[in-house]
């Protein structure tokens, strides 16, 4: 069975969705592995380092989408569909609630398209949870792509000239990204204040150093996969409340919060921006699916009454060489869970595999995802 990788055409993506080791560990199991000539470049993974582990460079996309399971970091293109037997495997991270033409055209040639992104979050997936392991590097470098556009330093800092008090980060969503902002802030020296609908974060939020801001509701705000799935309006309301006092102190603003299957929560409205000091920053995360920030825009840095706002929709792509290693472990776990290097071995029985199946067999068989389809369409 030949297991193909192809270059991401996702502008500003310069992940990979397998790296030389990885392919290493594949080839020794006995996997057929081909590589679509410059995959590895932006993650300074050369041709050659591929050659060297044992995998096949092929130039012509066309060429690389004839394999039997084919694997990316993004949802392939509808062009790269065409290029792809019928019957044959994708795995990447598809989002496939927000492309309902590509899975009509997977379904189209009975292609079995499993999503990275739905993964379920249970012990025994844990190595295969690519959004976890991108989440943790994003709130890494949210942190510090924050602080360059700072005006001032994290730490106190103690000098002949005077005392620098240290400075005050306030992170949105205590979720993976979250929870590595929090430690990534703190580590630097910061005072971190969080909050989260979810108040099961509390004391994994304290454990880590940072404040967690409570929000006084009768609420049960419920969980699905680590994102908040239902939250009522009254508790939006008393969480502005309280988060209204905190953010015109605030030197660094990080959000994370998402609702799975539904725009981001807009927690920070443009009145709230225009309360914060002069010189604060805001890292939107959620930007690519809406925004926590009204003003917020992807792939945009805008100064609004001197308030950097940075909408970042790619985090993880800014550490490629990193972030490719992790989802190369992700999804070559994954690859071995519903294969043998002789054939797929869909077991739609398990737990793994049925929680990641989108379309298999000419239909689209994911329950979430046809849930939200019908009711977009509805």
């Amino acid at each position: 069975m030949e297991i193909a990788v192809l270059k991401e055409s996702k502008p500003g993506e310069n992940r990979v969705a397998l790296t030389p080791d990885v392919v290493k560990t594949l080839v020794k199991k006995g996997y057929q592995v081909c590589i679509e000539s410059g995959a590895g470049d932006n993650s300074y993974f050369s041709d050659m380092d591929y050659m060297s582990v044992g995998a096949e460079i092929k130039v012509e996309k066309k060429a690389v989408c004839k394999a039997d399971v084919i694997l990316k970091i993004n949802a392939p293109t509808l062009e790269e569909v065409d290029f792809m037997d019928d019957k044959c495997c994708v795995i990447s991270l598809l989002y496939g609630y927000t492309q309902p033409d590509l899975l009509n055209a997977f379904n189209q040639k009975a292609i079995t398209a499993i999503g990275m992104d739905a993964i379920p979050r249970i012990s025994r997936a844990q190595k295969m949870d690519a959004l976890s392991s991108q989440a943790n590097l994003a709130g890494y470098k949210a942190v510090i792509v924050g602080s360059n556009a700072m005006s001032k330093i994290f730490p106190l800092l103690m000098t002949a000239a005077g005392t620098i008090t240290p400075a005050k980060v306030l992170i949105f969503g205590a979720g993976v990204a979250g929870l590595q902002a929090i430690a990534t802030a703190k580590r630097l020296g910061a005072v971190v204040e969080v909050t989260d609908v979810r108040q099961e974060t509390k004391e994994q939020v304290e454990s880590l150093g940072g404040k967690f801001l409570t929000v006084e509701s009768t609420d049960t705000n419920t969980t699905s996969g680590g994102y908040a799935v239902d939250v009522s309006s009254e508790f939006l309301q008393k969480q502005k409340q309280l988060i209204e006092s905190r953010i015109k102190e605030a030197d660094l603003v990080i959000t994370t919060a998402l609702i799975i299957g539904k725009k981001s929560p807009m927690l920070i409205p443009k009145e709230m921006v225009e309360t914060m000091k002069k010189g604060a920053v805001i890292v939107d995360m959620a930007v690519e699916w809406g925004g926590n920030c009204e003003l917020s825009q992807a792939n945009e840095t805008k100064i609004y009454q001197g308030i950097t706002i940075i909408g970042e929709p790619n985090l993880p792509s800014l550490l490629p060489t990193n972030a490719s290693q992790l989802y190369a472990v992700n999804i070559s776990t994954l690859l071995q869970h519903i294969s043998s290097p002789e054939q797929l071995l869909i077991d739609k029985e398990d737990e793994i595999t049925n929680g990641c199946l989108i379309t298999y067999d000419g239909q689209t068989v994911h329950t979430f995802t046809n849930q939200i389809l019908n009711k977009n369409q509805g």
